[in-house]
Formats: structure tokens, sequence, C-alpha cells
């Protein structure tokens, strides 16, 4: 029962954070500040706007386990580079915020039920 309320705590505040990336489409000034802030090109912010909700909707969704493990590593890449980025950008303290994300994220995927894991590989 433990691990069920920690996998499904982790998973939903890892989601809802993906999920609110939905203002990287809409051009928020305080996304588009920060994207410039960090020297990056306004397209990435686009992009981003996509993968991030779409990473959040798999990983609430059940099934589609191989999706569910490529949106897990992209999101786990996404916030360690956010982490970098904001640390190289001077942000100080601000700069841990993805590492505590991603943190939340490496206990949902340890945590995720078996129907939520690939099968090994020679059981298929």
């Amino acid at each position: 029962m433990v691990l069920k309320i920690a996998y499904w705590a982790t998973t939903i505040i890892a989601a809802a954070m993906l999920l609110s990336a939905v203002t990287y489409l809409t051009g928020s000034a305080q996304v588009v500040a920060v994207i410039n802030h960090l020297g990056y090109p306004q397209h990435l912010r686009l992009v981003l706007g996509v993968a991030k909700p779409a990473a959040g909707v798999v990983l609430l969704l059940p099934g589609l386990r191989l999706v569910k493990e490529w949106a897990y590593a992209g999101v786990s890449f996404a916030w360690s580079m956010a982490f970098l980025a904001h640390w190289l950008a001077g942000d100080g303290a601000m700069a841990f915020f993805p590492l505590v994300l991603l943190a939340l994220l490496v206990v949902s995927y340890l945590t995720r039920p078996a129907r939520r894991r690939l099968a090994p590989r020679g059981s298929q």
C-alpha cells in the first residue's frame, strides 16, 4: 500500500508539472522571459510545450508501457538540462527546483506497478 501511495503521489505531482507546460504554447510572458534568460531560441519553448504535456498524459494513462519508458527518459533529460541551464545562468537556489521534480520522477519510476513496466525481454 505504501508503494502504491508513493507511486501515485509522485506521478500526479510530476504529471501536473508537465501539464503546466501548456503555458509554453500560449507564449506566457514569464515563460518567454525565462527562455530568453537561459539563451534558448523560442522554438524550443514550442517543442517543450508539446512534449511535456504529452509525457504527463502518458505517465498517467494505463498501458503504453514502451511509450511510458520513453516519457520517463525524456522528462529526466529535460529536467536534468533545466537544472544545468538555470545553474549556468546564475539562478542560484532556483536552479535546484528541476532536481526536486526529477527526484519525484525517480520515485514514480521505481515504485510503478508491474502492469506499468516493460516485460522482461524473454517473457513476451
